[in-house]
């Protein structure tokens, strides 16, 4: 006796996620908005006190790309409260950084911007590590990939009822670094740094983001931000 086994056919439906430089529909009825779409960095990009974007950051593959020089590039926008998500990919031994409340002083970007560090960990050469806060908040952990592949860094600032902004950062999905600008850690810490003689350093209310020209070769995709209100 032959029996014959009608298995059931079950569907398999991927997740509902978002293609790169693209937003969802569960983002955009968040609130984010795209600052890169995968082909136009010159839309919501410009160089550092410049009118354009310079020549030598390009789009490749569907990144911006920091690829002959040109100095740091910044958002044509300034933000106060606001969560960005970024995809970085750094080169081998290479170095670069996001900055925010970057204001177009006398100065470069720093002097006035606190910097999210991005960096081959294991090739680079700075000891400050990929997602923290530079030379003030290190992380206790690492969840960086390797150079060549993309991380997933997230930020967030937003202001306090007593006017000071907490920022958290967000590697990977790895929780790293949490502190408040304008607290009296935070004022402890940059005393005691380089960055106490630097005039207006994280004291903007808003700032641009800025993408840093570190002289390596580094890519940039994903960039969403969406606006915060104040935490009350």
């Amino acid at each position: 006796m032959k029996f014959s086994f009608l298995l059931p056919i079950i569907a398999c439906v991927a997740p509902a996620f978002a293609a790169d430089n693209e937003l969802s529909t569960e983002e955009k009825a968040a609130g984010w908005q795209l600052l890169f779409d995968g082909k136009d960095a010159s839309a919501n990009f410009r160089g550092y006190k410049k009118d354009k974007l310079p020549d030598g950051w390009v789009v490749k593959d569907g990144a911006i790309v920091r690829e002959k020089g040109g100095g740091d590039i910044i958002t044509k926008e300034q933000y106060e409260s606001f969560e960005l998500s970024v995809d970085w990919k750094i080169s081998p031994g290479g170095n670069s950084g996001i900055m925010f409340k970057v204001r177009e002083t006398n100065g470069p970007s720093y002097q006035t911007g606190p910097e999210c560090q991005v960096q081959d960990n294991k090739g680079g050469h700075d000891p400050q590590k990929a997602g923290w806060m530079y030379a003030l908040y290190p992380a206790s952990v690492d969840a960086t990939k390797p150079a060549g592949e993309w991380n997933r860094f997230v930020l967030k600032v937003q202001k306090t009822a007593t006017g000071t902004y907490k920022c958290e950062h967000t590697m990977n999905g790895t929780p790293y670094v949490t502190y408040e600008i304008g607290s009296a850690d935070w004022k402890e810490k940059v005393a005691k740094s380089k960055f106490a003689k630097m005039e207006g350093f994280g004291q903007a209310d808003k700032g641009h983001i800025c993408l840093q020209d570190h002289g390596n070769e580094v890519a940039y995709k994903n960039l969403k931000i969406r606006v915060l209100e104040p935490a009350k």
